[in-house]
């Protein structure tokens, strides 16, 4: 089968970073509110790219086969749901939708028209975290018993006034925005989580949503996620630790302002004691697009249902939403 070629509906920084894992000539169509920005991307893409203003003409365009949704959240669903009903693939930026009505909204859609849908959860793909995915799945740490997390970025002048503050175009703070791939990880490793508690809160910024969120998750086992997620960490933080009964798992860092990315496993002995610590370093940047879109590619290859999903994404909101109503934050 043919590769598809894809239409970008929102040409900002995560548009181009999409551009960049494609192949030369795939992108039919830039599209961007900014017609500009639009325009600037179909000339970067070259071979017969064309820009416009419009999604209902980007998404309908003949020579679309797939489209890649990079908006602000709050119109996520809205060019997502068009995209499926126009019967092109998708691929969708995490959160997906600002409330879980929306993401049913998407998974009703795609019933209708057999289209594909992955969500934007690229953590997944960091070297590091797939690492991890690999020996936990080969019993290196044994059972699973729970996972700590931390996610956090520093703060800019004006950050309250801009699009993430405004619940209208976020769906919410700290916990819709980096919460949701803590959320996302969390249950990759330990399935779905049936007791959901903890708070959201706003300590500092000046604006209607959270900017910090910790969450105690816990599945059907009993197996516990303790995540922490915050934009006044005033250092760019990324920490994940996968504890099993036999050895841990750490990673650290995301490559960029996160530092290098690096995963440390502790392989504990039969007489316990310091623990067989082995190391990996990922110094060579963020490849975790490109290898994104080579599994969405495939998932169109071969018919697949693509995960992480609109099921995925889901499941993250509905562990927002329920944390949310119980702090007091409405409109999501």
């Amino acid at each position: 089968m043919t590769s598809p070629r894809f239409a970008i509906v929102g040409c900002g920084l995560i548009g181009r970073k999409r551009l960049g894992s494609l192949a030369p000539g795939q992108l039919a169509v830039a599209c961007d509110l900014d017609l500009t920005r639009a325009e600037n991307l179909a000339r970067t893409a070259g071979q017969g790219a064309r820009a416009t203003a419009s999604y209902e003409d980007a998404v309908n365009d003949p020579a679309v086969g797939a489209v890649i949704v990079a908006t602000l959240n709050g119109s996520l669903a809205e060019i997502a749901r068009a995209a499926i009903r126009a019967g092109r693939h998708v691929i969708v930026e995490k959160p997906a939708g600002i409330s879980v009505a929306e993401v049913d909204g998407l998974m009703e859609a795609v019933g209708e028209t057999g289209a594909l849908v992955r969500v934007g959860y690229n953590h997944r793909f960091h070297p590091a975290l797939a690492k991890a995915r690999e020996l936990v799945d080969a019993g290196a740490v044994g059972p699973l018993m729970f996972i700590r997390a931390r996610y956090g970025h520093g703060g800019r002048t004006g950050y309250d006034r801009e699009w993430r503050a405004d619940p209208k175009l976020s769906g919410g703070g700290e916990l819709i925005d980096q919460g949701v791939h803590l959320i996302d990880l969390a249950g990759w490793f330990l399935g779905d989580f049936t007791t959901v508690e903890g708070h959201a809160a706003t300590y500092f910024w000046d604006m209607p949503v959270d900017d910090n969120a910790f969450l105690n998750l816990r599945n059907a086992e009993g197996a516990t996620a303790w995540l922490h997620v915050s934009c006044s960490e005033w250092k760019n933080l990324f920490s994940f630790e996968i504890y099993g009964r036999t050895g841990k798992l750490q990673v650290d860092g995301l490559g960029g302002s996160y530092g290098v990315e690096r995963l440390t496993y502790y392989r504990m002995l039969p007489e316990m004691g310091p623990p067989e610590t082995t190391a990996w370093e990922y110094p060579r940047g963020d490849d975790s697009w490109r290898l994104e879109m080579a599994e969405f590619l495939e998932d169109i290859r071969l018919g697949r249902t693509p995960t992480p999903g609109l099921k995925e994404a889901k499941r993250a909101l509905e562990v927002v939403a329920k944390i949310y109503a119980g702090s007091g934050y409405s409109g999501r």
